[in-house]
Parts: structure tokens; sequence; C-alpha cells
């Protein structure tokens, strides 16, 4: 082997220089280092301060919040059964309304918390954080545009729940639908008709809420007579029914108040008629109703009262005209009138006369 083959096979030695830079580049670092590991170090820990806040904070009031609501649950369910808890609404309702308000307050407070810890941590990384925050409202304002159907259902339904505007139980009348609440939602709101059918209603639709279910109902009943009943006698049966209809159970609960019999309402040739009110329970003025007109029937029939129905006027026959039915004479049932001979067809020539 030639002697050029072995030199250009044996590695250089490296230069001095590079092994001098390399401890030079090594002590900068370390330096570097040196210089901002504290800097670092602070930093950690206030990020891990601030997580920590933030999550003990969170717990925190998410734990108060449920405890409340739970307490809330508690003493609805104390008074359930009760006579006090007639007055009250349901369970059930209660239990909706304290659920729906505890989440809606649970995710404000983790939304106001987390948001303000990550704000709290990107600051700590020296980040400039206006062109960030410009950028969220631009984008919050973009989304309220595109989304303001939902935003608008999500905040009539909170404030329907905070005001407890109706709920589960409730028979309401909604515009665009009615019946019984079957289930409130912070976007929706479930009915059940009259014939069963299950009606979900949108709470940004909803203008005006008609609650029959809350405060207490009214029960008329219009009891008709002959004109010729004595109505202090009328107004004795009525008054002894509705005395006995209060003293006995569930219409002595139902009934919140006497019945009263208000006077007359209407006085006819052939009859007259005596209005009678009570006020009843919310949502059972119907019940009461059809109790009370059965009772004043009994009572009246007993005190040898009649009572009648409107009768329907009927149509005099007699007085009909009789040339009512009678076609007006024709201009063509006379052969010699200008009708009729125009009509006629005209008779052929003779060609066979010569």
């Amino acid at each position: 082997m030639s002697l050029s083959v072995l030199l250009a096979a044996t590695p250089s030695p490296e230069p001095v220089g590079s092994l001098g830079e390399a401890a030079e580049q090594a002590g900068n670092a370390a330096g570097w280092v040196e210089e901002n590991w504290s800097t670092w170090l602070s930093t950690g820990l206030r990020i891990l301060l601030i997580v920590a806040v933030a999550i003990t904070l969170r717990y925190l009031i998410r734990r108060a919040l449920t405890n409340l609501i739970d307490r809330m649950n508690r003493s609805a369910q104390a008074v359930e059964g009760t006579a006090l808890g007639g007055l009250l609404v349901n369970a059930e309702r209660r239990r909706q309304r304290s659920e729906a308000i505890g989440s809606v307050l649970r995710s404000v407070a983790s939304f106001l918390i987390m948001g303000t810890a990550a704000l709290m941590i990107l600051g700590a990384f020296k980040i400039n954080l206006a062109p960030l925050l410009a950028s969220a409202g631009v984008a919050g304002v973009a989304l309220g545009f595109g989304a303001r159907n939902l935003v608008t259902d999500f905040l009539s339904g909170v404030f329907m729940i905070l005001e407890d505007q109706y709920g589960v139980g409730d028979t309401i009348d909604a515009g665009v639908a009615s019946g019984e609440v079957i289930e409130v939602g912070l976007r929706v709101t479930k009915l059940r008709g009259d014939n069963g059918e299950i009606w979900y209603v949108r709470n940004g639709e909803v203008k005006r809420i008609g609650n029959l279910s809350q405060g207490w109902s009214t029960a008329g009943v219009d009891v008709t007579v002959r004109p010729t009943e004595d109505l202090e006698q009328v107004r004795k049966a009525i008054t002894a029914a509705a005395e006995t209809m209060t003293k006995e159970e569930p219409w002595s609960e139902r009934l919140w108040g006497p019945v009263e019999v208000l006077g007359l309402d209407a006085v006819l040739l052939d009859s007259m008629t005596v209005r009678v009110t009570a006020k009843t329970m919310p949502g059972k003025s119907v019940g009461v109703e059809r109790e009370l007109r059965w009772r004043i029937k009994q009572a009246l029939d007993d005190a040898g009262i009649r009572m009648i129905g409107a009768v329907p006027p009927q149509q005099d026959e007699s007085a009909a005209d009789p040339t009512a039915g009678v076609a007006a004479p024709s201009a063509y049932a006379s052969a010699t009138s200008p009708q009729s001979m125009a009509a006629t067809p005209i008779p052929p020539a003779n060609l066979n006369k010569h």
C-alpha cells in the first residue's frame, strides 16, 4: 500500500480553536441558565399558584352551590304532603327549577374563574393580551349574530326560571301552544296538550304567558230558573248546598273562600239567571264547578224549584209567505208572446212549387 493512501486514510487532528469555541458556548449557556433560572422558577411557581387557587376556588364555589340546591330541595320535600305543602309548588317543580338555576350558576362560576386564570397564566408568560382580547371580542360578536336565536332562547329560559313564571305541573297558555308543563329547560319548554299531544316550545318564541295554576282560580256557575220562582228560596237552597260542600273533603281544601251568590245576572221573559262564584285552588275550578252544579241541582229539586235552560227560538211556519215557493211566470209560456215567436224555428221554403 502506498504512503499516499495511508496518509489519506489517517484522520486529521481537529483544530484547537474548535474546542475553545465549544467551551465558550457551554460557558455562555451555563451563564444564561444561571441568570434566568430564578425567573423561570418564579414564573413556574406563579403559574402553579394560579392553577391551584383557581381549582380550589372553583371546587369550593361549586360545592357551595350544590349544597344550597340540595338544601332547597330538602326544605321543599319536608313540607310536601302537609297543609302548607298544598300552598307551595310541588317538589318536582322546585327540584327542576333549583337544578336549572344551580347548573347556570355553576357554569357561570366555572367560566369566570377558569377564564380569569387562563388570562393570568398568559400574562405570566409576558404575552400581550390586548390583541387576544380584541380577537375574542370580535369572535363573540360574530357568534352572537350567527346564533342569536340560540342566545335568545337561552336567556329567555334563564329569566323564566329565575322569575318563576311557570313550572312543572302548571297549566299555561304560551300563545303558540297551551297545555300542562311537563319539562322546563333553558332552551325548550315541553307542554302536554288537552288531547295528549306534546308541544316543544322554544323559550325565545314565547312573547306572553298566561299561567292558569298560580295564585287562585274562580269557579262560576249560572243557575237559570223560571222568572216566577221566589228569589229568597232560590238563595237559601243554593247557600245550603254550598255550606254542605265546604264542610266535606276534598272540597274543603279546594275551596279557598265561601261560595257567594252574586245575584241576578240576567232577567228575561221566560227565565232568570243567578250567578254563583267561589275562589278555588289553582287548576281546580273545573272540578269545583261540576260538583257545585250537581249539589245545586239536587237542592233546587228538593225545594221544588225547577231549573230551565235556554229554549232555541222556533220558526213560525204559519207566518211564512205562501207565495215564496211559487216561481214567477215565464214569457215562453204563451205561444203568442214575442219571446216564443222569436224562438220558433222558421219553416223551410217549398221547393216543389212551380
